[in-house]
């Protein structure tokens, strides 16, 4: 077998192509998740290992301090590179995701509310004589 040495060369990776700055993974419920790029071991013990589970490879983060998995967040010695960690374990950008979500409703809500206090007002002044084009 002989194989070609030549050929094209690679072209460089554009920045949407798996390159890029990583962004934070927290798990579903809020907490740090140890798989996270931005999550550090401050003993250095973290290692990610592939564990079957139900016929599938799964990574796991394992713990070589302690021999088991890694606990994540509430591990005193977990650290996050963002400093988005807070003391009970849970990761502040799944927090400003989910007060995001809640601030758009909170602020549709508002413009409804005040969309029907215009309302009765219009109607008051229409009463009073006062149309919305005049000058009051």
């Amino acid at each position: 077998m002989s194989f070609r040495r030549g050929g094209p060369p690679r072209r460089p990776r554009e920045r949407g192509e798996r390159g890029g700055k990583p962004r934070p993974m927290p798990l579903p419920d809020g907490r740090c998740n140890p798989l996270c790029p931005y999550f550090r071991c401050l003993k250095n013990a973290l290692t990610v290992v592939r564990k079957p589970s139900h016929g599938k490879m799964h990574r796991v983060a394992y713990c070589r301090w302690i021999g088991d998995e890694c606990i994540g967040g509430s591990c005193q010695y977990a650290a996050c590179a963002l400093k988005a960690l807070l003391p009970d374990g849970t990761c502040l950008y799944a927090k400003e995701k989910g007060q995001r979500e809640t601030r758009i409703e909170d602020l549709e809500s508002e413009i409804a509310r005040e969309e029907s206090e215009m309302s009765k007002v219009e109607r008051l002044m229409k009463r009073r004589g006062y149309y919305f084009g005049d000058e009051i």
